[in-house]
């Protein structure tokens, strides 16, 4: 499976013909050269002499006929019959489970010993020299840097410094941000487009700063839209505060890896943020880019409002109904897809949801005079209800089975998978009263869920909520709904009562 052409490339099933050994374009064999594939691509990375292969010379054909029968043969023996669909059937299924269920992953005791494979001392011996200072590529195992950028590459994952010493480096820094198209606003007086160390702007006369600042790693694969979701996390607080976004601050966490490699994610981050900074008319006026183990972005974010106006968690009063504009789960379909227990569709509905600004439902809850309002994030919606009751002294009734859900989120939790932060979210209980009832409630422990760009939580006025429900789903919340009401506070008794 090693091309005649050059010796670091490999072929396997339909695309590459064995030498001396041609046989049919059929599945059976590309199936079987997985295995041997992939011993050769190890044996290579390692200098070693690859294995010979030889496929196998008689297989096993089942063509199906589309009547629920097929044809079978193998060598000079064939047979047909529904009884050979069957067997077929049998087969594709018992293949397609290995993809649809697929092992539990644990995490390494790392008090325990771990297998290394010997093979890898080999590795080990050419960071070693890369360590020492080795400068030609002769003197490291053939076959493993066999040329300047293979040397470059393993280099990358050595010993990396810390301080501004684990900067990404200007050159590579300059290339991306001249890629890059970060809108401008007139009140930015010095921005990214200069080369000054900071950012100067001003500050419209009767208006006040607000200011908020998210940092947290990825949690999918694609940078763009990993910068869409965290830009949006982040706006998330300023507009909750009925404020106008002015600028941000980037603060980025790149793998250390090959040159190309980071720098192409790095801009694909950016332009994933900048799409939604921009689309709010927020400048990215500076920030820092730095080495680090895994992909992470952090945004400072500053607006302002109008003098003593901005929207507070505290301003609840007795007989407000309370509004939710986004359904919640993106913490259990998360953890969900990192064990690959989640289906595409739940996954790609929850990137919708994180990737829908709020900018629109905080505008609709202040014109429908909102008394406060926060957005849902970490702490789960049982968290920033705590933090709104405690703060306006009053207390709160959820109706539980009406606090939407985003598909796929109910089922996963059933099975038991959660967020890492939910375990910390639950010590909150004590804040709900009924809830030995509650918690039989399959909705339960989704008020514990800790959202990534959730939506908005805010009381409303009990002759306005009907209202302001129907407005937010005609500016595109779908899943808009009033959840409880706030009631007088009950002197010794939790602030939080829940409705099954």
């Amino acid at each position: 499976m090693q091309t005649l052409t050059d010796a670091d490339i490999f072929a396997a099933g339909d695309i590459g013909a064995v030498v001396d050994h041609p046989r049919p374009k059929a599945g059976v064999f590309a199936v079987r050269q997985g295995p041997p594939l992939t011993e050769n691509i190890r044996l290579r990375l390692l200098g070693e002499a690859a294995k010979p292969f030889r496929p196998q010379e008689k297989f096993l054909s089942l063509i199906s006929t589309g009547d629920k029968c097929a044809v079978v043969s193998r060598g000079n023996w064939a047979a047909e019959g529904a009884w050979a669909w069957r067997w077929k059937d049998f087969i594709d299924q018992r293949f397609m489970q290995k993809f649809n269920k697929l092992p539990e992953m644990y995490p390494a005791k790392m008090d325990q010993d771990v297998h290394l494979d010997p093979r890898l001392v080999g590795a080990e011996h050419a960071a070693e020299l890369v360590r020492a200072g080795v400068s030609e590529i002769g003197d490291l195992p053939k076959g493993l840097t066999d040329t300047e950028k293979a040397l470059g590459a393993i280099s990358t994952f050595v010993m990396r410094c810390g301080g501004c010493g684990s900067k990404v480096g200007s050159t590579m820094l300059d290339r991306v941000l001249a890629e890059l198209a970060p809108s401008s606003r007139s009140d930015v007086v010095i921005g990214l487009d200069e080369p000054d160390d900071a950012a100067v702007v001003n500050v419209p006369e009767g208006k006040q700063l607000v200011q908020s600042v998210d940092f947290f790693r990825s949690f999918i694969g694609d940078p763009f839209v990993f910068g869409k979701v965290a830009a949006n996390h982040a706006l998330g607080d300023i507009f909750a505060m009925g404020a106008e976004p002015q600028t941000a601050l980037a603060t980025v966490t790149i793998p250390y890896g090959v040159e190309s490699k980071v720098e192409a994610d790095l801009l694909q981050l950016l332009s994933g943020a900048l799409n939604v900074l921009s689309t709010e008319n927020t400048a990215l006026v500076g920030g820092h880019t730095s080495e680090g183990s895994e992909l992470a972005l952090g945004l400072t974010v500053t607006g302002f409002v109008d003098a003593g106006t901005a929207m507070r968690k505290s301003g609840m009063n007795t007989g407000d109904i309370l509004v939710l504009t986004k359904p919640l789960g993106t913490g259990a379909l998360f953890a969900a897809d990192m064990r690959c227990k989640a289906k595409g569709r739940w996954v790609c509905a929850a990137l919708c949801s994180m990737t829908q600004s709020n900018r629109a439902a905080a505008d609709c809850f202040i014109g429908y005079g909102t008394t406060a309002m926060t957005d849902v994030s970490g702490f789960g919606l049982l968290g920033h209800l705590v933090e709104m009751t405690k703060a306006s002294g009053v207390a709160t009734t959820v109706t539980l089975d009406i606090v939407p859900a985003l598909e796929g989120t109910l089922e996963v939790m059933d099975k038991g998978i959660f967020s890492s932060l939910h375990a910390e979210n639950v010590r909150l209980r004590r804040a709900i009263s009924g809830l030995e009832k509650a918690a039989r409630n399959p909705v339960y422990p989704l008020i514990f869920d800790p959202q990534t760009a959730g939506g908005l939580l805010a009381s409303v006025p009990a002759d306005n909520a009907e209202s302001c429900v129907n407005a937010l789903r005609e500016l595109g919340y779908g899943s808009a709904i009033a959840i409880g009401e706030v009631r007088e506070a009950d002197a010794g008794q939790p602030a939080i009562q829940l409705l099954v």
